[in-house]
């Protein structure tokens, strides 16, 4: 092959390339120049003034940025201790025990995401404000593992899918209850599915929007909350601060997720 055909046949593959990366890193880039931007009006296509004012801005206790990243991890993981204890025995319920309809439950779970958000979150803001859950934390939780049950069911039913049933028999042989199988055979070798699951789970609520809006404000502010306020209001840095600051879990959890779900694991959902 000519110089000339390996150039016209590597210049699709470049610019595809570029293209692809310009989609991902170009909103990025924007959101890093304006947290740095203390001046910046049309028609300027940069800054005229650079600094980390907004920065200092942000994270004063007047910010709330925060209060409200902390009270976001926090709804986090109390959804995905929810997610875990219904969707562990659930996860091993559907991937070893023979019931009837075992599709179609698995198929009832992903009923969340089977239709738009918005009126359903109307709708469980009725309903929660007759309970007196409106305004709370525990509404909120509620509200995020309702759509978490989604990632932790499915995943961890591929997990324990996924563990050899002849070591749960081998145990079962040489005289271990179920509950001593579960505990050293089953739960240690889906344990990676299960933590992929949280996982998911966990980054999951951190970024919700909608279900605290309808469920939470203006009690129970978030920092997906926070961004939308400032966005609003025309607080394009402190909008763009608060957005760099929810990628940070989601970019490191997400490395976390590639280690340990494997191809394996995800070949088993649905079996």
């Amino acid at each position: 092959m000519s110089a000339r055909k390996s150039v016209l046949l590597w210049l699709p593959r470049a610019a595809a390339l570029l293209l692809f990366a310009w989609f991902i890193f170009g909103p990025l880039s924007n959101l890093l120049i304006w947290s740095v931007a203390e001046r910046w009006f049309f028609p300027n296509r940069l800054p005229s003034q650079w600094g980390f004012r907004w920065w200092e801005y942000v994270f004063r206790p007047q910010g709330q940025a925060m209060q409200s990243l902390w009270l976001s991890i926090w709804i986090a993981v109390l959804t995905t201790v929810v997610c875990l204890v219904l969707s562990i025995p659930a996860g091993l319920a559907l991937a070893r025990g023979r019931l009837p309809w075992r599709t179609l439950l698995l198929l009832l779970f992903l009923l969340p995401q089977a239709f738009p958000n918005l009126p359903i979150y109307i709708s469980i803001a009725q309903i929660f404000y007759t309970l007196n859950l409106n305004g709370t934390v525990l509404g909120v939780v509620l509200v995020h593992a309702s759509h978490g049950l989604v990632y932790s069911v499915w995943i961890t039913t591929a997990a324990f899918a996924a563990v050899d049933p002849e070591l749960e028999n081998a145990a079962r042989n040489i005289g271990a209850t179920p509950t001593r199988t579960f505990l050293n055979i089953s739960l240690p070798l889906a344990a990676p599915g299960i933590m992929a699951s949280a996982i998911f789970v966990f980054l999951e609520s951190l970024d919700e929007f909608t279900g605290s809006y309808f469920v939470g404000a203006p009690e129970v502010r978030t920092l997906p909350l926070l961004l939308y306020t400032a966005a609003a209001g025309g607080s394009i840095q402190v909008a763009s601060i608060s957005a760099l600051i929810l990628l940070v879990p989601s970019i490191a959890f997400m490395f976390v997720v590639e280690r340990f779900l494997k191809a394996d694991v995800l070949a088993k959902v649905g079996r």
